[in-house]
């Protein structure tokens, strides 16, 4: 009887303690470690992801980057390909919107102006005519002034 009532006592003294760490563990002591490794395993898997959506937005931010760029560059090409050397201006202006109605104005006349922007100056100067031989523009040039613009003049591009 004795021995009853110690091993009674042991298990009284036991159980608490045991019954909260099979809640806790699980019968094996395993099931709280697994949950855990199974959460982090979750949220490493989450970051990972995050960081490679993170990274392929911003290498498709830096293609887009880089596309503008050779398109920018190509339509100043083709822009300079389409001016010719010698121009006969018949206005410049440092505010864009004059050059705009002067342009509109000779454009009224039947003439096709371009607005010329140079990076050495701040005027945007409006061209009437364009040509790639210099004899042929000083000759229209004069023309220009005794019928058209007596103010118009030369600008040779580089």
């Amino acid at each position: 009887m004795k021995q009853v009532s110690v091993l009674f006592l042991v298990v009284l003294l036991i159980l608490p303690v045991s019954c909260k760490r099979i809640r806790e563990r699980g019968i094996f002591g395993k099931k709280a470690r697994t949950l855990e490794i199974l959460l982090a395993r979750q949220d490493s898997i989450r970051v990972a992801d995050s960081i490679k959506r993170a990274a392929s937005l911003q290498k498709a931010i830096e293609e887009a980057r880089l596309d503008s760029l050779i398109r920018a560059e190509q339509e100043k090409s083709a822009y300079e390909a389409q001016i010719k050397k010698y121009n006969i201006v018949v206005g410049s202006f440092v505010t864009p919107e004059y050059a705009q109605a002067w342009a509109e104005e000779y454009r009224m006349m039947g003439y096709e102006p371009q607005i010329i922007r140079t990076d050495e100056s701040k005027f945007d100067f409006v061209v009437a005519e364009s040509h790639d031989q210099y004899a042929r523009a000083a000759r229209r040039l004069e023309q220009f002034r005794d019928t058209v613009e007596i103010d118009a003049w030369l600008l040779v591009r580089k």
